[in-house]
């Protein structure tokens, strides 16, 4: 992104805003303070000459020209210029020299230019009708006032000036910080549209709405990579496990072709392709079962479940396979009552049938295998467990994935989709798979959290 797309930026732009709203609170608080500090040395003076109005009126008028004449003694440098004027506007004493000038208003203070005075100065005022047709002038020089007042004000233009250049300099500065972080998040999703799925979009450690983003997109990410290679996996294992079943198909019917004479040995032969194909077919209704289960389409047709009767109808319909195998199975309640959760009975039993028959395919000839239903603090669910050889800590994860055969089972029959499919069920339920060493053998436990 270049600097001249800065004022594109989001960043930017709510500096901006910000600082345009704080700028205009700043101009109503300044134009406030200068209102009410002028004011008030305005009201101070208008207070002042007021009085001074006051005490004129209670003078003796014989004295008038001796009080205007002794002020103006000690005013030399003209910052209250008095002056005593006749009926004509005959300058008769004080400081102020020259004809009397123009009155606005009697008896109230006014603002004029004292035109007599050197330099034109500006001066506050109070003029008064005295006796014998005479008229007083009470005047205070006002250019200190209306220097603070210049002063004041370019004081408060000067910080607004700063305070605008800061603000830009530093929306600039969080603009800038964005396009990079733009900048760095656009070419990690290029990289990633390139083909690069392990790339993550960067993080900072402020920890604020845009890493949050961040984190979603990248955990978001996590998935899409975890799919992609477990679909590669998948390809992987279909193209693998199906080489086989289809090598002993094309072999048995050219076999066939070329030995078979009788009736008999036909039959044979299309027998051995049959269970082959039933074999095949039963691979491709898993994986499309699996599919069906995640894509999620049956959530909405979920009740209310007791878990712990789905328990009890795996147990009884595993129960003669247990017994064929000489295998002590046993139903375990450590929660009284029904274990209530929602979800579909059906796929839920078909989970649970999963992880029972497994047990029971790995248990050893007169083990054991138990089926417990639990509740606790933290979660409640089912657990299966057995004394079979177990499954290794590093395969724990791996066995999960469709077509995965642990060592243990690598010449055990079976397609590996057993565990996905209990998985996708437990996922479509908001429950999760775990499993723990049962030391021999291995206890896998179906569970939810508790809310």
């Amino acid at each position: 992104m270049r600097l001249t797309d800065l004022h594109r930026t989001t960043g930017f732009r709510l500096a901006t805003l910000f600082l345009i709203l704080f700028g205009a609170v700043a101009i109503l608080l300044f134009g406030y303070l200068y209102r009410e500090i002028t004011g008030f040395e305005q009201e101070r003076i208008d207070d002042w000459l007021i009085r001074e109005h006051a005490e004129l009126q209670r003078e003796e008028p014989d004295e008038l020209v001796a009080r205007f004449e002794h002020q103006n003694q000690f005013d030399p440098r003209h910052q209250r210029p008095f002056g005593l004027f006749d009926a004509t506007g005959k300058h008769l004493a004080g400081g102020y020299a020259g004809d009397l000038p123009a009155i606005p208003v009697f008896d109230q203070p006014f603002s004029m230019r004292l035109a007599k005075l050197p330099d034109h100065l500006p001066g506050r005022c109070i003029a008064a009708r005295v006796p014998d047709s005479r008229i007083a002038l009470q005047c205070q020089n006002t250019r200190e006032l209306d220097h603070f007042d210049e002063e004041l004000l370019h004081a408060l233009l000067s910080t607004a000036l700063i305070t605008l250049v800061i603000g830009l300099v530093g929306a600039s500065l969080i603009g800038i910080s964005a396009m990079r972080r733009l900048d760095a998040v656009t070419a990690s999703i290029e990289e990633i549209v390139a083909g690069n799925l392990s790339r993550r979009l960067p993080m900072h450690s402020k920890r604020d709405d845009m890493d949050r983003l961040v984190g979603v997109v990248n955990g978001m990410l996590d998935e899409i990579e975890r799919l992609m290679n477990e679909v590669k996996g998948v390809c992987d294992a279909i193209a693998h496990d199906l080489r086989t079943p289809l090598t002993r198909m094309l072999g048995g019917l050219e076999r066939a072709q070329r030995r078979a004479k009788t009736g008999a040995e036909y039959r044979a032969a299309i027998d051995e392709t049959i269970v082959e194909t039933g074999g095949l077919l039963r691979t491709f209704n898993a994986l499309l079962r699996i599919s069906e289960i995640e894509s999620g389409v049956r959530r909405s047709g979920f009740t209310m479940v007791d878990l712990a009767a789905i328990a009890d109808d795996v147990f009884e319909f595993y129960d003669p396979t247990a017994e064929d195998k000489q295998i002590a199975f046993e139903l375990q309640r450590a929660v009284s009552g029904p274990l209530d959760i929602q979800g579909d009975p059906n796929l839920l039993f078909e989970a649970l049938a999963n992880l029972v028959e497994n047990a029971i395919k790995f248990a050893p000839h007169g083990g054991h295998v138990r089926i417990t239903v639990f509740r606790d603090r933290t979660s409640a669910g089912v657990t299966v467990s057995d004394d079979g050889p177990g499954i290794a800590p590093a395969e724990q994860q791996a066995v999960l994935r469709r077509f995965y055969r642990g060592e243990a089972s690598r010449h055990t029959p079976g397609s590996g989709l057993g565990l996905s499919l209990a998985l996708a069920v437990a996922g479509m339920h908001g429950m999760s798979i775990c499993f723990k060493d049962a030391t021999p053998g291995c206890e896998v436990l179906l569970y939810k959290p508790t809310e």
